[in-house]
């Protein structure tokens, strides 16, 4: 039997953690529930990480990470237009694929709020950190500007929030939403592209102003 080195146990923990936490919350879980997924004993657990907060934040790093990679992967080569397209879908698909992602996100964001809110400070400063390489990331390829990133990044939230919430894809709250950012197997509200057309692609998004008054749909 292959021994799995520090580095690589540390990886486990950090993918069980990910689970652990996305179901029962950070005060929810306990750290011998990540052992026990791990495999491992707690007193070993904590010869890879100081203490259960430790962990937590390196779970919902690594979940910022890999939201960010896959928005990376999958707008490679697109100008902004396109790219806003092609990370909602895959996007979508992460969440739909692998909800704990979706799930640790949230857990994340109460866990640091709640920490602000009892004045610790310190608690969020790496996720805010792993907040902002998102942020960069995606500000880079929509072309830097500010109104596309804040409307991406928004929209994503709603989505988070949708999904979290259990919406159907063919339910009235995803209508204003692009095809491409609606959650996976929802019903098109576009006409599909030309087949005999091999250069179509997704539908163009229209610019957003967001002074602009609702349209009432």
């Amino acid at each position: 039997m292959v021994r799995m080195s520090a580095e690589e146990r540390r990886e486990s923990v950090v993918r069980a953690a990910i689970a652990e936490f996305a179901r029962t919350g950070y005060h929810g879980t306990s750290t011998e529930a990540i052992a026990r997924r791990v495999g491992v004993s707690q007193p070993y657990l904590f010869r890879l990480f100081p203490n259960k907060q430790a962990i937590f934040l390196a779970a919902s790093e690594r979940c910022l990470f890999d939201v960010r990679r896959i928005f990376e992967s999958a707008s490679e080569g697109l100008d902004p237009e396109a790219a806003v397209h092609a990370m909602a879908t895959a996007y979508q698909r992460l969440i739909s694929e692998d909800p704990d992602k979706l799930m640790m996100q949230m857990q994340t964001y109460v866990a640091v709020a709640a920490a602000e809110s009892a004045g610790d400070h310190e608690f969020g400063r790496s996720v805010r950190a792993a907040w902002e390489v998102l942020w960069d990331s995606v500000h880079l390829t929509l072309g830097a500007d500010p109104n596309e990133t804040t409307t991406f990044l928004a929209y994503g939230m709603l989505v988070n929030t949708l999904v979290a919430m259990g919406f159907p894809a063919g339910h009235r709250v995803w209508t204003g939403f692009y095809d491409s950012a609606r959650p996976v197997g929802g019903p098109p509200t576009d006409p599909p592209a030309d087949p005999a057309d091999p250069t179509a692609g997704p539908p163009a998004a229209p610019p957003i102003d967001p002074t602009a008054e609702p349209s009432g749909n």
